[in-house]
């Protein structure tokens, strides 16, 4: 049995994290859609013919929300209501827990438990659906984090992203919220930029080894850039 965190007062510093690479080693929404696709041989066939399209879109950061939008609409087709996918979501963690748990990082769930046992005001924000992020978190006791996640609704007789939670469209959802500022951030990515600027303290964990002086370049002298334990990533050893 864990002890209860404190409630964050209304002075309580804010905290951001990332979730992909983050918190979860490797990439948490492809995961679930290539369960959806494996389930299904059409679905998996038409993911397959349909990358050299999407593919490129998704390797592009500014049409990056188009081809995962892509892949998301393949692997939910006959799925109609967040209500439904969000049943197939739950399904998904709990047939596939002993996995999931492998993946979510000691080290950072350290980090992420402190930060909340000093009271500070933790969420997280991801671009994952955040059914998932929550039903993940939820294996190590932290159901009950804010969580911010791309928002999927019908589509053409699928499921699509609406909203995704992006670069500066994560700003935007957050602000929304009432998240004003951001005292820390953490993530690995250069698609959360914004994210890291906008913190008065930035830290990188787990980037791509290429990414690791792009970061030393943009952001201030000293940020931390941090491995928390993704064997096929950047940063220093915690």
């Amino acid at each position: 049995m864990t002890d209860p965190y404190p409630v964050p007062g209304d002075d309580a510093q804010l905290v951001v994290f990332d979730f992909d690479h983050t918190l979860y080693d490797g990439d948490s929404g492809s995961h679930l859609f290539a369960w959806l696709l494996k389930r299904n041989p059409l679905r998996l066939l038409a993911a397959l013919l349909a990358t050299p399209l999407l593919g490129p879109l998704v390797a592009l950061l500014p049409t990056r929300r188009h081809g995962i939008s892509g892949y998301v609409w393949i692997a939910t087709f006959g799925l109609h209501g967040a209500r439904q996918f969000n049943t197939v979501i739950d399904r998904y963690v709990r047939t596939h827990e002993a996995e999931i748990r492998t993946r979510l990082l000691p080290r950072a769930l350290d980090v992420f438990a402190a930060h909340r046992r000093a009271g500070d005001k933790v969420v997280v924000a991801t671009g994952a659906p955040p059914e998932l992020a929550r039903a993940i978190l939820a294996f190590v006791a932290h159901q009950d984090v804010s969580v911010i996640g791309s928002a999927v609704g019908p589509r053409f007789g699928a499921m699509g992203a609406t909203r995704h939670c992006h670069n500066e469209e994560k700003m935007r959802m957050l602000r929304e919220r009432g998240y004003g500022d951001i005292a820390i951030a953490y993530s690995d990515s250069t698609a959360d930029l914004p994210l890291l600027k906008a913190a008065k303290a930035p830290v990188v964990v787990n980037p791509k080894h290429a990414r690791v002086e792009f970061f030393r370049k943009v952001l201030p002298a000293g940020t931390p850039i941090l491995n928390w334990g993704c064997v096929d990533r950047g940063g220093e050893p915690a």
